[in-house]
C-alpha cells in the first residue's frame, strides 16, 4: 500500500512539474515566434514614428528603463543590505520583529499601490512625472526582495567564522563586512539580480511615476519612456505596426530577464 501510494505522489508531482515546464515553454516559444521576426537594427537604435506611420523604434524606451532601473539599484541596494545586516546581526527583540514584519507586508503591497504613493508624495510636489519618481518606486519594490534575500544569505555564514575573526582581534563591525558579507556575497548578488529582474518588467508604478516620453530623455527630472509602459501602450493601439513592435520589445525583455536568471543560476553554482 505504501508503494503504491509512493508512485501515485510520485506521478502526481512529475506531472505538476512537466506542467509548470510546459506552460512555461509555451510562453517562451509564443513570444519567440512573435518577437523574432520583429528585431531589427532600427528598433534598438531609432525613436518612435509619428502616430501612424511605420517604421521607428524603441531606443528611448530601452535607455530610459536602463537609467532607471540602474538608478533604482542604486538607491536600494544600500538600503537593503545595511537593513538585512541589522536583522541578521544585530537586531534582537521587538524592533528586529516590527521590522522583518514591515519588511514581508511590504513585499505584499501591489507595485500600483506604490506607484500612487509615490506620485502622492513626489509627482505632486515636483508638479511632474519624472525619471526620478519612476526609479523611486522601482527602488521601493525592490527593497523587501533584496532585504530578505541578504538576511537569509547572511545567516547561513557558519557562526564559527565570526568567532574565529573575534578570537584574532577583529572587531565585530569588521567581521561583518570583510568575512560575513563577503563569504555570502554570491547568494546576496543573486539577490540582488532577482530584484532587478522583477522591477525591469514592471509598468503600473511607471505610469504613475515617471509616466513615458516619445523622445530620447536623460535628464532625471522629466517624463522617461520605459520598455514595460511602452508594450503597453503599443499593444492596446490599433496600429499593425506598433503591435510588432511591442512583441519586438517583449521578446528583448524576456531575455534580459532569462539572463540575469542564468547569471544567478551562475553565481550558486559558483558559491557551491
Amino acid at each position: 500500500m505504501r508503494k503504491l501510494i509512493d508512485k501515485f505522489v510520485f506521478t502526481i508531482c512529475s506531472l505538476s512539474t512537466v506542467l509548470v515546464l510546459s506552460i512555461l515553454a509555451l510562453i517562451i516559444i509564443y513570444i519567440f515566434a512573435n518577437g523574432v521576426l520583429a528585431i531589427n537594427l532600427d528598433f534598438f537604435t531609432k525613436l518612435p514614428k509619428p502616430v501612424g506611420e511605420d517604421g521607428g523604434g524603441m531606443v528611448n524606451a530601452i535607455v530610459g528603463s536602463i537609467i532607471m532601473v540602474t538608478l533604482a539599484a542604486l538607491i536600494s541596494i544600500p538600503i537593503s543590505i545595511g537593513a538585512a545586516i541589522y536583522l541578521s546581526e544585530f537586531g534582537k527583540g521587538f524592533l528586529a520583529t516590527i521590522v522583518r514584519f514591515l519588511v514581508d507586508v511590504l513585499a505584499g503591497v501591489p507595485s500600483i499601490v506604490i506607484g500612487i504613493f509615490v506620485y502622492t508624495i513626489v509627482v505632486l510636489p515636483m508638479k511632474r512625472f519624472s525619471a526620478i519618481a519612476g526609479a523611486l518606486a522601482l527602488a521601493i519594490i525592490m527593497i523587501p526582495t533584496v532585504v530578505r534575500a541578504t538576511e537569509e544569505a547572511l545567516r547561513l555564514v557558519p557562526q564559527t567564522l565570526r568567532e574565529a575573526a573575534l578570537a584574532l582581534g577583529a572587531p565585530y563591525w569588521r567581521v561583518v563586512l570583510e568575512i560575513v558579507v563577503l563569504s555570502a556575497r554570491s547568494s546576496i548578488i543573486s539577490g540582488v539580480l532577482l530584484a532587478i529582474a522583477r522591477i525591469a518588467g514592471e509598468t503600473a508604478p511607471l505610469l504613475f511615476t515617471a509616466l513615458g516620453n516619445r523622445f530620447l530623455v536623460t535628464v532625471l527630472d522629466r517624463p522617461m519612456a520605459s520598455l514595460p509602459v511602452q508594450i503597453y501602450s503599443y499593444a492596446v493601439s490599433p496600429y499593425d505596426d506598433w503591435h510588432r513592435q511591442a512583441w519586438a520589445a517583449t521578446f528583448s525583455l524576456v531575455i534580459f530577464i532569462l539572463l540575469i536568471n542564468l547569471s544567478v543560476r551562475f553565481f550558486f553554482r559558483t558559491k557551491e
